[in-house]
């Protein structure tokens, strides 16, 4: 892992060099099946090849990792050396003559494909990867047939589906490391590594653990970045459309999330960052959903309640820096790895957390059904999600989970293919009120530095009696790891910070035990970008998704005629009609939980 560690470091270094000499720099002249190029940047053989839209088939290259030249499939012939060369870790060099389709070319990508095939479990009718799948994809495309001897025998025992979040089969894997780099270099987790040799060799956790056992917080960056089904999500497809199909009397409910709402058009071909909420909500409907609530509506509660606690705690010496925690995968990282911060949690669940307790204790008593006859189906651009949903915690006072069902955004794309839904052809639908009225602050969840913009909207109104100079606060705003910013707030500077990714969240409590930064509150995402970039998100290999679904985002946020989520008169309904106020006995009880424990020492 530390040689994986400093590659992806020298990746890094080695890149930025690059960017920088790149200004001012000489063009770097070049051939692609003899059509004459140039380029500015150093760039890979690769880079240059998509640059100027000619394909070169990958399997275990992403742009948002290191390349590491394993799948052998982006093999090119050049005027240098004589050898076919892997594009994806070639420099480009002045002069350099580079053929991407000669038979030579094409023969050696059949020729690598099949001996991928050879040792690859081809079930592919009932993979969860099927028709998104990239060796599907290359196969496909190059008429590959079998011609190589099978050398693949099922291993039952490579199944492990002890995760509630994602299913790993190994007889599917087709060592492009993906797995490890995103949990190694992207999360610092260290959960998978490589082990064994040649066709034995398999991305494996410490003692072949299975996934429940170990420190692993179901982040799902493996499954995002995994290009075929080894390691997908646990699957609630099926369950869902038993559930649609056959009710039986019971009354189901679907609750979308807010990043889900700038993804789930890239399943149906848009791009990333197009709105689609009112196709998103039709199409559920259309599935047979009673009812469809936003998760938004109490993305605003949670801004509430969170807000109040952190003026409670600042007010009267609670414990400091307070903690976000609508990040399932953040609160399995502090239960299982940093148990000694579990204090500085806000005590609010997530917004789906707190959505299925108001649907089940609150919703079902005002219209007259029992909790049991009501299931709700929520859609979350996150595996952890699925792990969150079985929390003891988050149960009704008779034992039946809030929250009975979580899809990710990946798969209400696949449900809604599997019904023959013509999603772009629908008209845009309304969620149900009132707990679908949402603010532009409940939308920006989706986005790291979303949830403390929100706050922040909130907070200095109430605790200052006027609003925030502007609302939208730049400095917790982008993609920098650790951002930080110092508000004036009444007698005190309110010092903030906003943390997303994993690794670079490992590194601020390193610091914070440290004593080298000191905050009054922080906004945690494990995931790169927040909820955007959620495991459950649909699959991109383009290197500016993450940006483009952060802009539609904000672009709701802008459009919003109530951008603030103390102004939402629904929520000012439930508190004057049931809650009360915030932090009230009922608020607690049906709007906060508490953490434990799961640490190995534990």
């Amino acid at each position: 892992m530390l040689n994986l560690f400093f590659k992806q470091k020298n990746f890094l270094q080695s890149s930025l060099i690059r960017n920088l000499s790149s200004v001012g720099a000489k063009a770097i002249k070049f051939t692609i099946n003899n059509k004459k190029y140039e380029s500015k940047t150093a760039k890979t053989i690769l880079e240059a090849c998509r640059e100027n839209d000619i394909y070169v088939p990958t399997l275990c290259y992403h742009p948002m990792l290191e390349p590491v030249g394993k799948c052998r499939l982006c093999l090119v012939e050049t005027n240098f050396g004589g050898k076919m060369v892997p594009a994806c870790v070639t420099d480009l060099r002045d002069g350099i003559e580079i053929t991407t389709n000669s038979p030579k070319v094409v023969n050696s990508v059949k020729s690598n494909l099949g001996l991928i095939l050879a040792t690859h479990n081809q079930e592919c009718t009932s993979c969860e990867a099927n028709g998104r799948c990239e060796l599907q994809d290359l196969v496909y495309r190059y008429g590959v047939e079998d011609k190589f001897p099978k050398i693949f025998e099922k291993s039952h025992n490579m199944v492990d589906s002890s995760s509630p979040s994602l299913i790993r089969d190994m007889d599917k894997c087709v060592l492009c490391y993906r797995c490890v780099q995103a949990c190694s270099l992207l999360q610092g987790m260290d959960i998978l590594s490589m082990t064994g040799r040649g066709v034995h060799a398999i991305p494996k956790t410490a003692f072949d653990s299975p996934i429940k056992e170990t420190e692993c917080i179901n982040c799902g960056a493996c499954s995002f970045y995994c290009p075929v089904g080894a390691i997908a999500e646990h699957s609630a497809v099926r369950r869902t459309l038993d559930v649609l199909e056959n009710k039986n009397g019971k009354i189901v409910i679907f609750q979308t999330a807010p990043a889900t709402r700038v993804a789930i058009s890239e399943e149906f071909g848009m791009e990333p960052g197009d709105i689609s909420t009112g196709k998103m909500v039709a199409a559920i409907r259309k599935l047979g959903a009673d009812k469809v609530f936003d998760t938004n509506f109490t993305a605003d509660l949670t801004i509430m309640e969170e807000g109040s606690e952190l003026l409670h705690r600042v007010a009267n010496g609670g414990t400091l820096p307070m903690f976000t925690s609508c990040c399932p995968g953040w609160i399995n990282m502090v239960e299982k790895l940093y148990p000694e911060f579990i204090p500085n949690l806000s005590s609010c669940r997530s917004p789906q957390g707190m959505l299925s307790s108001i649907i089940k204790n609150h919703w079902a008593e005002k219209m007259g059904v029992k909790p049991e006859d009501v299931i709700v189906v929520s859609v979350m651009p996150c595996t952890a999600k699925k792990d969150e949903a079985r929390r003891e915690e988050l149960k009704t006072e008779s034992g039946i989970p809030e929250t009975d069902i979580v899809l990710t955004t990946r798969e209400l794309g696949r449900l809604i293919k599997l019904k023959k839904i013509s999603f772009l052809s629908l008209e845009d639908s309304e969620y149900n009120n009132p707990l679908g009225e949402s603010t532009g602050a409940a939308v920006i969840f989706g986005n790291t530095g979303g949830v403390m913009e929100a706050a922040l909207r909130t907070a200095y109104e109430i605790a200052l009696k006027k609003p925030m100079p502007t609302l939208n606060y730049t400095p917790v705003r982008g993609f920098q790891g650790i951002k930080e910013a110092t508000i004036p707030f009444g007698e005190i500077d309110l010092k903030v910070a906003v943390v997303h990714q994993a690794s670079n969240i490992r590194n601020y409590l390193k610091k914070l035990k440290n004593g080298e930064v000191e905050h009054h509150f922080v906004e945690f995402m494990i995931c790169k970008g927040g909820c955007i970039g959620g495991g459950g998100e649909p699959k991109s290999l383009t290197s500016d998704y993450l940006e483009r679904r952060m802009k539609g985002i904000y672009n709701i946020d802008e459009k919003q005629k109530i951008r603030k989520s103390h102004e939402n008169e629904a929520v000012k309904q439930i508190y004057e009609q049931f809650f009360e106020k915030p932090l009230s006995h009922k608020s607690h009880k049906l709007l906060h939980t508490h953490y434990k424990d799961r640490s190995s020492k534990k």
